[in-house]
């Protein structure tokens, strides 16, 4: 039995290409009409619209021939534990460390803590962003196993966002909702919606389609809800420092009267 790696390749080549395209003409008008780059600048730019296409083509071959097959091969595995309860942790590990591994998350706490001058460490960003999700993959293998609606964590769960916002820095709320647009990436859309699928495939009462899809949606909104939280706290820590300073100051003002 043979297995071509390249099976497909051409198709997935010319849907890159029509995806980069507008942004390759977009940026061509830029360029002849407000920009006027240099030879080496244009020279670098188009460079990377090449490595952005040979990777997107070879990334995309992959997940279609091994990263989706695999993620439902797992979850059709796991499907027939005869514990299901141990699906939840194994489903936090799994959220954890695909965010962990998530290329656009990287560069996000990257540029999170540039942009902040540091004030955001990227590794506590990145950690709290992996535990929120890994706890949100677990919620959703609860909502697999026992069948509770989509609607019990959704809607409850943006509420408590909403109420947060008021409590956390600005920063960490415009950083909490981009958190969860980038978290739903190639890592959790293939890999972990494909293992969703499998398991739903596997336990009696539940459809795939019904019970498999939902879980990117719980992804999408861990990220804020962690991330908020994050920044509550990184806002109470700052109002006790300055409590101490404040009442540091006071004291050492009277101890000089």
């Amino acid at each position: 039995m043979t297995f071509d790696i390249f099976g497909g390749f051409l198709g997935t080549m010319q849907d890159v290409a029509i995806a980069l395209l507008p942004l390759a003409v977009l940026f061509a008008i830029f360029h002849f009409v407000f920009l006027k780059l240099p030879a080496r600048r244009l020279l670098d730019i188009g460079t990377g619209f090449v490595f952005a296409f040979a990777g997107l083509s070879l990334f995309l071959q992959g997940v279609h021939i091994g990263f989706m097959p695999f993620g439902e091969l797992m979850g059709q595995v796991l499907g027939g534990f005869t514990h299901k309860w141990t699906l939840i942790p194994i489903g936090f590990i799994i959220g954890f460390f695909a965010i962990y591994a998530e290329p656009a998350v990287a560069v996000m706490v990257e540029q999170a803590e540039k942009v902040s001058g540091g004030y955001i460490p990227e590794k506590l960003l990145l950690y709290t962003l992996s535990t929120g999700v890994g706890i949100s993959v677990a919620l959703s293998m609860i909502r697999l196993i026992y069948g509770f609606s989509l609607w019990y964590f959704i809607i409850p769960g943006y509420i408590i966002a909403f109420i947060m916002i008021r409590f956390s820095p600005k920063k960490f709320t415009a950083i909490a909702f981009d958190s969860g647009g980038v978290s739903t990436g190639p890592m959790t859309a293939t890999f972990v919606l494909a293992m969703f699928t499998g398991i739903a495939a596997q336990i009696d009462g539940r459809d795939p389609l019904l019970d498999g899809f939902g879980m990117v949606a719980l992804v999408a909104l861990a990220p804020i809800l962690s991330v908020l939280t994050l920044g509550i706290l990184f806002s109470r820590k700052e109002k006790g420092q300055y409590v101490s300073d404040d009442s540091g100051a006071k004291t050492s003002h009277h101890n000089r009267s």
